[in-house]
């Protein structure tokens, strides 16, 4: 049993939930949230280095970098390597080289990399030579690469619907402000030739549509609102409304440019077994409501960032 408030909706919108189920839903309710309100004042935001994202020091290694974003997935690609996905490389991975998926910055896995192989940034490493990542360190690598070159850009935690069939799976993605055409895209950047040759995606995974990927706040409001089974949305055995509740903040957090790892945990992220109170679900709510009203409500998320400790890191954390 998950609670779930149904708030009140336009008749459209409310007809497809109940119609066409959770992902035609999400695709009407993005349109009913559509980018408002994106500022010169937000694009500096996301256009500005954060504390993942700086290059400090390695800032040298990244002039020769690519400008478009499929060079620049190519290039991350061939930097890191999935620890899911080693096998596929044909590289076994030994317990220790596992451990770099807990590098959290862009300098840290920089360091790393050319620990690995002194060769420039832009030439792709054999997959021995790549820096052990997940979805994540993929998304934040492109988005410091982006912000780099001066794009807007900023990581997403949530759920891909691409990689299980009726499956909602843990995953991260970056997107990045489209000047050309006025809107963010989308940008699956971990997704290589090997990888779509066994996944087989029915659509361009650098322009990632409406519902193939659900951010945490998308999954939170379908699952909140009965529309989506959370025991569908997780990773391997974990699963459930506590798991989105988890994607939920980690996605609050990326917007205010602060991308954890996917197990680094605040205050108001329980496990399985947590208890979560009314006053903690209207919370969760409003974030969720948030992250799904466009860029209109931009200075709302940076206050409710700022002002709530539940929603950042212990004061004593350092990345």
């Amino acid at each position: 049993m998950f609670r779930f408030a149904l708030r009140k909706l336009p008749v459209r919108v409310l007809i497809l939930a109940l119609c066409l189920g959770p992902i035609a839903y999400c695709q009407a309710e993005a349109k009913e949230y559509e980018v408002a309100g994106t500022t010169t004042e937000i694009l500096d935001f996301y256009r500005q280095p954060g504390i993942m994202t700086q290059p400090g020091e390695y800032s040298h290694l990244l002039k020769d970098s690519p400008d478009g974003i499929a060079d620049l997935c190519r290039m991350v690609q061939g930097l890191i390597l999935h620890v899911f996905w080693a096998q596929e490389y044909g590289v076994t991975l030994s317990e220790e080289r596992k451990q770099e998926v807990n590098l959290r910055t862009f300098r840290q896995m920089v360091a790393r990399i050319v620990e690995l192989d002194t060769q420039t940034l832009n030439v792709a490493r054999v997959p021995e030579k790549r820096v052990v990542g997940n979805c994540r360190d993929f998304s934040v690598f492109l988005c410091a690469l982006l912000k780099y070159k001066g794009i807007p850009a900023r990581a997403r935690c949530g759920f891909a619907t691409y990689f299980k069939p009726d499956r909602y799976v843990d995953h991260w993605v970056c997107e990045y402000w489209n000047d050309a055409q006025k809107r963010w895209v989308r940008v699956d950047g971990q997704l290589d030739r090997v990888q779509l040759s066994y996944l087989k995606p029915d659509f361009d995974h650098q322009d990632v549509p409406q519902g193939r990927f659900l951010s945490g706040a998308e999954a939170w409001r379908l699952c909140r609102r009965g529309e989506l089974d959370p025991d569908l949305c997780g990773i391997f055995d974990m699963k459930g409304l506590w798991f989105v509740q988890g994607d939920l903040v980690r996605d609050f957090m990326s917007l205010n440019s602060v991308e954890v790892l996917p197990w680094d945990c605040t205050e108001i992220m329980g496990g399985s077994e947590a208890v979560v109170s009314e006053e903690d679900y209207q919370l969760l709510d409003r974030i969720a409501e948030l992250l799904t009203s466009g860029d209109r409500v931009f200075n709302e998320i940076r206050s409710l960032y700022e002002s709530d400790a539940r929603l950042r890191m212990p004061a004593d954390w350092q990345p």
